[in-house]
């Protein structure tokens, strides 16, 4: 009977911490709407680039090199667990368990890699 719960306490941690995600984020959003009719009302000018800056935040440009390299250390490290264990019957699990990890670090690095030079 407590097996049963652990899968359903995992997939319901998800869905909270993508709901909780999903609901600060709408939380900024209003905010940032109730202080532009407030600066409105008020009769104040909003020139472009506050409205720039207000608007989505900007991703800095080595974003995809720092997901990259830390997806690929968790894969190597996932690993390098399997490897250092010792067992046979969890090397070959771990080892594709790590490939995920590892191979969208490697996707995030050529995004970074190949990605249009904005200035």
């Amino acid at each position: 009977m407590n097996i049963e719960f652990v899968p359903i306490t995992f997939f319901l941690s998800i869905a909270l911490i993508a709901g909780l995600v999903i609901y600060f984020r709408y939380r900024t959003r209003s905010e940032i709407q109730r202080t532009l009719r407030s600066a409105i009302d008020k009769g104040q000018e909003l020139t472009p680039e506050i409205l720039e800056r207000i608007g989505e935040p900007r991703r800095p440009a080595n974003a995809d090199l720092r997901v990259g390299v830390i997806a690929i250390a968790l894969g190597v490290g996932c690993a390098a667990f399997g490897l250092v264990l010792g067992e046979e019957d969890a090397v070959q699990p771990l080892l594709a368990i790590a490939a995920f990890p590892f191979l969208v670090g490697l996707a995030y690095l050529s995004l970074w890699r190949f990605r249009e030079k904005v200035k």
